[in-house]
């Protein structure tokens, strides 16, 4: 069964298309998401700039990647304290005003590396406030019965922005730079950050907050700990949280698997990257069809179908020895993750309070960021000690354990509940 509330009315997509508030969000996040994907590769390429060619493959990158993803885990579940304090909008809003104008002053200050890893520190931790914000924001936007499709538009969007950016960033950021050379690069960055601040602009959010109490001081370690005891409590989202992370832990051991499989397949390095955008077209596809039809599979056990799915995808990469056969299983093993995500993400929405929405969201985005950086170290370790064949097969008995442990728990915690 699907554990999230019946849905009455559906029209899928439809009904989103005709809310302006929820468009607004939609785009504005879009924009917001290909400039941060452009965000990364601009800075790698502007370390030609700031450090000597002998520095930029070694050092110089692994510094960069450290000040772009520590503050992720610094400051994830923080940024989730201050969505539950200030309106959303104002936190979305100023986020990309914020990174848009520091984005805007790199060409002016000193091109010295301590500066461009400050900014990078600086512009990272600011995302972390803007995510949780997005999340909280699509239930104020969003009719209980339209939160599935409107998960499954995000979920496809923000993997289409990461295989689109990804794709395009370095054309695009050569492209301006021909036309301003010395400014250009961080110019379209900048205006793409500034931009979406100014689509979600006009978007008017419905948010209760009671103006008869006094607000405490902020206590980011007390309110952490409050969220914490209330995921505790709530089996039913801590479970589908785990779910999430989860999903987003096999996605980023498939980095390095991936990189595994173009060798196996006699691939240039470079093209393990087809495999990573495979599994994000699947997802697309996986999130179009819940989106479009999701209500008729209320009844269904969506995400042990996904992670099942995934599972053999995993199990079945051990055997393949063609590219288009294992770019087809990367296309399916993307679908499974996308009936994992998308029911999981509805769920935690729906049985979510408001004024819990940015502890949990900001929980759930430091979460995910661990699990998109720790299995990537750990999986190459473990294919460097066993060979990939052995971890292909361990992640697929993982992946199908953890999808029917999932679904037995939350039958258990359904059943407590009626």
């Amino acid at each position: 069964m699907f554990p999230t509330e019946p849905t009455t009315v559906n029209n899928g997509f439809t009904a989103l298309l005709k809310n302006r508030g929820f468009m607004l969000l939609w785009i504005g996040q879009l924009v917001s998401q290909l400039a941060d994907k452009v965000f990364f590769v601009l800075m790698i390429a502007l370390l030609q700039l700031y450090l000597p060619t002998d520095n930029v493959a070694g050092d110089g990158r692994f510094y960069l990647y450290m000040a772009f993803t520590v503050p992720a885990m610094l400051f994830g579940s923080a940024g989730g304290v201050i969505v539950d304090r200030v309106p959303k909008k104002l936190v979305m809003v100023g986020s990309d005003a914020v990174r848009g104008v520091l984005m805007l002053l790199i060409p002016f200050l000193p091109r010295e590396f301590a500066i461009l890893l400050l900014f990078t520190f600086s512009i990272s931790t600011i995302t972390q406030f803007f995510a949780p914000a997005e999340q909280a924001s699509i239930p104020l936007l969003v009719k209980r019965e339209s939160l599935m499709a409107a998960n499954a538009l995000f979920s496809s969007t923000m993997m289409a922005a990461l295989i689109i950016g990804n794709a395009v960033a370095n054309p695009m950021l050569n492209w301006v730079e021909s036309f301003n050379k010395g400014f250009g690069k961080e110019l379209v960055v900048g205006c793409l950050y500034i931009l979406s601040a100014l689509i979600m602009m006009p978007i008017h959010f419905q948010e209760h907050r009671d103006t008869d109490k006094t607000t405490p001081a902020i206590n980011p370690w007390a309110e952490f700990l409050q969220g914490l005891r209330y995921l505790k409590r709530n089996r039913l989202v801590w479970n589908a949280m785990l779910q999430i992370v989860t999903l987003y832990c096999v996605f980023a051991a498939l980095i390095e698997l991936a990189i595994g499989m173009a060798a196996r397949l006699n691939l240039a390095p470079e093209e393990f990257s087809s495999f990573v955008a495979a599994a994000g077209v699947g997802m697309v596809i996986g999130a179009a069809i819940l989106g479009h039809s999701g209500h008729r599979f209320h009844h269904k056990p969506l995400p042990l179908i996904g992670f099942l799915m995934m599972a053999f995808s995993l199990g079945l990469f051990i055997f393949v020895n063609n590219q288009p056969v294992a770019l087809g299983l990367c296309i399916f093993l993307g679908v499974g993750a996308a009936f994992v995500n998308v029911p999981m993400q509805t769920l935690i929405q729906q049985q979510t309070p408001p004024e819990m929405h940015g502890k949990v969201f900001g929980f759930q985005n430091h979460a995910i960021n661990i699990a998109l950086t720790a299995p990537l170290l750990i999986t190459t370790k473990l294919v460097n000690g066993f060979g990939l064949s052995a971890v292909l097969l361990g992640m697929s008995i993982v992946v199908g354990a953890v999808g029917f442990w999932s679904w037995q728990n939350t039958r258990r915690v359904l059943q407590d509940v009626i």
